[in-house]
């Protein structure tokens, strides 16, 4: 050991000189107090004023806490004159050195930093500990009080058992000089720049192992340190503090699956603790974790993607899910829960899905299943991820839809892409097939060009002869023409392509399909697929776009939950004196009563029955309707028969929408009809149409179950209703405080612990991802996926700029050196190198790199 470890100083009254007690009286050992103002701490026993360091022969103690011999700080003494306190304690009470260090000079000049803490933080030699984190924990706290970080250093072994452990400062060791590469013999490679530089320092302590037992005993200590220590309000920016706990991790985790960064979540988490020195870790540490996630999982991706479905699957009986894998790469995936099931069983008589891209770093291609439910919000029948956009990968998909849902839909509606509309003509046989109709009124201003183009009245008749949902077939085809003919375009290919494929996208060819209004364009579709891309960004994992996923699933059925709240606990108003009004309400959910009653009010007040016929049907009505926009009247027939009290319109309202319409609602006034038949209330537009238990706490996706997760936050909200209610009482809050440090050093036995278990990636990793890390990879990840959404690169870098390089070619990569393995490599560093995940199963982490220079060390 140094030979300062063994040096003791007798400082006199000034404080300005300090002989060295052990060496010769004639070479005084020099000392620069920081300031020039020394801390003394009196010592009981020797009635004689000391610098506050290890005695000479300390007696050994069987506990984690060293006893204190101070008395001038307020803390109160026990029985025998001697008080124990924590590093908690201490911190609590406000007890601290008047200054932070001394400065001392050395015979040949070298600078030596000396920490100036009570007593009671500091090792002493013999002192005897029950466990290694005992000891650990105890040098932490001198550490931190100090102001520099401590690692694990050298491990000694005899016959495989360890027998002593080195605990070092962090700048111990020399700077790495600069190494070759391994793949590249005659090149070098320059040393990474980093924040933490190392100065060889030795300050350390050594413990000893007692054979047979767990407990541990300091045998060395040297407190001196060749560099100066960090300062008291920089403490947040030093190693030990820039280590990210566990809920910062969750916080970066959970912020990423609303696809808000690193830097942002940085941000955020200050604001929420009242300023970055609350925060632990700065927005680089934030960042690397981040990647850190991306780099654990690695080319385990879609291995662990069919293991998290393969797990849904077994926990619960109604989750389908099917994949394809080619030539050992996953293909394509499909997957759908018991609620999706639930809503497509009701909700799935029309249908929409469309190709969205740009969701996950390998560019499948993302296609989620769109309806319509209860409340006129979209609903996810279930989702599929493609490696192309083929006939054979869209087949694949809607057979595994099938295989899930067990029927087709009554209507598919889709874009104009020719794979999807050949899939869906050989899977779904029973299904109409529909085209967007804003796609393809959008190409009008492209496909006609000159004049045609300035015509705003020629777009006018065109937009209003299209979108028309009351005209019928034929007299679509009549007025077709007719338009044709007048502006001269009968033999414009485009239009006559268009006009051949009609009954496929105009709405009068699908107003006798029900529902045929419910959806006319894919924009609902794209509107949910926009609101994936919300979450999922194009550089996450498959592992962490399925977590996007679910996010925003549950962020989806969090509206529909708030939608029943809602029609739950409305209150009915009376608006037009009709009991059918009140009926209607009753039946159905909120947003559907309110067009319903909508419908009623208008065929009271701008509905009015002009003639009445007697037919074999029924009875007749001829109902005219005011329009105020155009002050027009439009009439319709309603057939009315009293008997069954069947009715229908010639609007087709209840046919294309599934609720009656006005003009039948002023019909059943004036026959005093007071409720809506039973034929004529659609079941998926009622109020109880889903099972309450769709809404549990236990079917919601964003909600952890476990007992520890769940314990987690019902303490967070304890806390925080006790701040919320002592917000303004500053007495209570010190109080509230303080009991709060009462039960933490009752908790951590009087003060943190490092576990590493608790600081362990790996495990942080598996529990936030909800997969585990370990187990064979039989998948590869996929590869070489071009989808029709890619984009083009349309910067070019600065080699094909100088034409001395292909533009499509990414330059080669840097390799870095991992710490663990020591080898040069471009997929993997020090955090998730799998030599690291070995020695952490085993338990020697961080020991098998100096073993053999710990052992002359430590003889």
């Amino acid at each position: 050991m140094d030979d300062l470890n063994n040096q003791q100083h007798l400082t006199v009254a000034g404080g300005t000189e300090v002989a060295n007690l052990n060496d010769d009286p004639g070479s005084p050992l020099n000392v620069v107090p920081h300031n020039l103002s020394l801390h003394f701490a009196f010592n009981e026993d020797e009635d004689a004023l000391v610098e506050g360091r290890v005695s000479p022969d300390p007696e050994p103690i069987s506990s984690a806490i060293t006893p204190s011999i101070l008395n001038q700080n307020g803390l109160d003494d026990d029985e025998d004159g001697v008080q124990d306190c924590t590093f908690t304690q201490l911190l609590s009470t406000g007890v601290h050195a008047d200054e932070e260090f001394y400065v001392h000079h050395t015979p040949n000049g070298t600078r030596m930093w000396c920490p100036n803490v009570p007593i009671v933080l500091k090792p002493v030699v013999g002192s005897v500990y029950e466990t290694w984190k005992d000891v650990f924990s105890m040098y932490k706290d001198y550490a931190v009080y100090s102001g520099f970080s401590i690692r694990k250093g050298q491990t000694k072994r005899w016959k495989g058992v360890v027998t002593h452990q080195y605990i070092r400062c962090t700048k111990y060791s020399k700077p790495q000089i600069k190494r070759k590469t391994d793949t590249l013999e005659h090149s070098s490679l320059t040393i990474r720049q980093s924040n933490f530089t190392v100065t060889d320092c030795k300050a350390s302590i050594l413990v000893k192992f007692c054979e047979g037992s767990s407990t541990c005993t300091v045998v060395g200590f040297n407190e001196h340190h060749n560099h100066p220590f960090v300062e008291r309000f920089n403490r947040d920016l030093s190693r030990t503090s820039r280590k990210l706990p566990f809920a910062s991790k969750q916080f970066i985790h959970n912020m990423s699956l609303n696809r808000i960064g690193p830097i942002v979540s940085h941000r955020v988490l200050v604001s929420l603790m009242g300023g970055h020195h609350n925060v632990r870790g700065t927005p680089t540490d934030f960042k690397n974790w981040s990647q850190s996630v991306r780099l654990y999982i690695g080319d385990r991706d879609a291995q662990l993607v069919i293991d998290r479905l393969k797990e849904r699957s077994e926990s619960l009986p109604d989750f389908f899910y099917e994949f394809v894998v080619e030539k050992g790469q996953l293909r394509s995936i499909f997957w759908a829960d018991e609620i999706s099931k639930i809503n497509y069983e009701v909700f799935g008589d029309v249908l929409a899905f469309d190709a969205t891209y740009h969701t996950n770093k390998y560019n499948m291609i993302f296609v989620p299943f769109t309806g319509v439910d209860n409340h006129k919000q979209c609903v996810t029948f279930g989702a599929g991820l493609l490696f192309n956009e083929t006939t054979e990968s869209y087949k694949w998909l809607l057979e595994s839809f099938l295989k899930a849902h067990k029927k087709q839909p009554k209507l598919v509606l889709t874009d104009q892409d020719p794979s999807m509309k050949a899939a869906i003509s050989e899977v779904f046989t029973d299904s109409r097939h529909r085209l967007c109709m804003w796609h393809i009124m959008k190409k009008l201003p492209t496909k006609i060009a000159g004049d045609f183009l300035q015509n705003s009245e020629l777009r006018a008749l065109m937009h209003r002869l299209v979108w028309s949902i009351h005209m019928k077939p034929s007299t679509f085809e009549t007025r077709w023409q007719l338009l044709m003919e007048e502006y001269g375009l009968q033999d414009h290919d485009w239009l006559k392509d268009m006009y051949s494929i009609r009954d496929q996208w105009v709405p009068a060819y699908f107003r006798d399909i029900p529902m045929c209004c419910l959806m006319k364009t894919t924009s609902r579709c794209e509107s949910s697929n926009s609101s994936f891309k919300v979450n999922s960004s194009s550089a996450n994992t498959l592992v962490q776009f399925m977590l996007c996923y679910e996010t925003r699933i549950d962020n989806q059925r969090y509206r529909q939950r708030v939608a029943e709240f809602k029609t739950s606990s409305s209150v009915f108003m009376d608006s037009t004196d009709l009991a059918i009004e009140k009926h209607a309400f009753e039946l159905y959910t909120h947003a559907i009563s309110t067009e319903v009653r909508k419908e009623i009010y208008k065929g009271k007040l701008f509905c009015y029955i002009v003639n009445t016929e007697d037919c074999e049907e029924g009875c007749v009505y001829y109902v005219n309707q005011l329009d105020k926009r155009n002050n027009a009247t439009n009439t319709f027939t309603v057939i009315l028969e009293l008997s069954n009290q069947s009715v229908s319109c010639s609007c087709n309202n209840f046919i294309r929408i599934g609720y009656l319409c006005r003009h039948i609602f002023c019909v059943y006034r004036v026959n005093n009809i007071e409720r809506i038949p039973a034929q004529y209330v659609v079941k998926r537009w009622s109020r109880d149409v889903l099972p309450k238990s769709l809404f549990s706490i236990e079917s919601r996706y964003g909600v952890d179950t476990r007992p520890q997760a769940a314990a987690r936050s019902q303490i967070l909200e304890l806390v925080t209703e006790c701040v919320d209610a002592l917000r303004s009482d500053v007495g209570g809050l010190s109080s509230f405080a303080e009991q709060i440090k009462e039960l933490k050093c009752k908790l951590l036995n009087g003060g943190p612990v490092d576990d590493g278990a608790n600081n362990d990636n790996y495990a942080a990793v598996e529990e936030l991802l909800g997969v585990s890390l370990d187990g064979d990879v039989t998948l590869d990840n996929p590869d070489g996926i071009r989808n029709k959404g890619r984009g083009k690169r349309r910067r070019l870098s600065r080699a094909s700029q100088d034409g001395t390089s292909n533009p499509a070619v990414k330059p080669p990569k840097t390799p870095r050196l991992c710490r663990t393995c020591m080898k040069y490599a471009t997929g993997h560093d020090s955090r998730n190198c799998k030599k690291k995940k070995k020695k952490n199963k085993s338990g020697n982490e961080d020991e098998d790199e100096d073993s053999s220079s710990a052992s002359q060390q430590s003889t």
